[in-house]
């Protein structure tokens, strides 16, 4: 892959970088405040978990994407979309996790529903 062709995934790397750092983030907040039951439930620390592994998931096969495999694409797709339902599901449920954590989740959303977006369009999956 040129350097043309990697610079479009350029995007695509940063919203997978942000989307590790709001995890780990999250997951140093989780374990800052993990004496107040009412912010950090055992459902907190097992989603943040979940989060902060598939977040680097993601970011490696961004990684690989923009060096051109082909695999690496199609995880990446897959991988995000199956996260933002995930996400979806996790911020529409009322009553499952603290208000702050489904917003922390929203934003976690928005992130990668950019990437879904990117990955999944015609300008970079014909790169």
């Amino acid at each position: 892959m040129t350097r043309t062709e990697t610079a479009g995934f350029r995007p695509v790397l940063l919203l997978t970088g942000a989307y590790v750092a709001l995890s780990v983030l999250t997951f140093v907040v989780i374990v800052l405040f993990r004496d107040h039951p009412a912010m950090v439930t055992d459902a907190v620390w097992v989603r943040a978990t979940i989060v902060v592994a598939s977040s680097l998931l993601t970011f490696a096969f961004a990684r690989s994407a923009a060096r051109g495999s082909r695999k690496g694409l199609l995880r990446l797709r897959i991988v995000s979309a199956v996260m933002l339902v995930a996400i979806v599901v996790i911020v529409v449920l009322p009553g499952l996790f603290p208000l702050w954590l489904r917003i922390e989740q929203a934003a976690c959303g928005v992130l990668l529903l950019g990437v879904t977006l990117l990955v999944n369009g015609r300008a970079l999956r014909a790169r």
